[in-house]
């Protein structure tokens, strides 16, 4: 439309081509999501990046922190005692740390996830005092939580710097 002033945009990535199996779609589209979250928030100018742009508080910082740690409390076994305190990246964070910790967590629930080959097999983890849930039920459960979040942080990074796409 002419006059209309034009969007930053980044390339649109559409969702992944996968192999035909229940596994290999699940982990496909976990990880689709995993790296389009964490590259809307690599590269978000600060103070923006931890700063709250709707009533809830809710931060491009503060959810990847918080999907760093719902990753390493499926797939490692990590206690998380307070999950609204997870929604909230320590003051001395960059975004660089946070994404770069992300990373970290996101390859070694792959480590994780490549021994199990049976999806309806409990989530291997190193905590024994609660049941785990199925590798089946973990890997929807991410998608769902991945995705929601990535959609959250597609209005935030909007509203930060104009920037859209995946």
């Amino acid at each position: 439309m002419p006059g209309t002033a034009r969007r930053d945009r980044r390339r649109d990535t559409p969702p992944p081509r996968t192999g035909n199996s229940e596994r290999e779609v699940l982990r496909g589209f976990l990880d689709y999501l995993r790296t389009s979250i964490a590259a809307k928030v690599d590269g978000a100018p600060e103070p923006q990046v931890r700063t709250a742009a709707v009533p809830s508080g809710t931060n491009l910082l503060g959810l990847l922190n918080h999907l760093t740690l719902v990753e390493r409390s499926m797939f490692l076994g990590d206690d998380v005692t307070d999950w609204q305190a997870t929604f909230r990246a320590a003051p001395g964070d960059s975004a660089a740390d946070v994404v770069a910790r992300y990373r970290e967590a996101v390859e070694r629930a792959n480590a994780v996830l490549d021994g199990c080959t049976d999806l309806g097999a409990p989530v291997p983890r190193s905590r024994q005092d609660r049941p785990a849930p199925s590798v089946r039920w973990a890997l929807t459960h991410l998608i769902e939580e991945t995705g929601r979040h990535a959609g959250h942080a597609d209005i935030l990074r909007e509203l930060i710097d104009r920037t859209t796409g995946r």
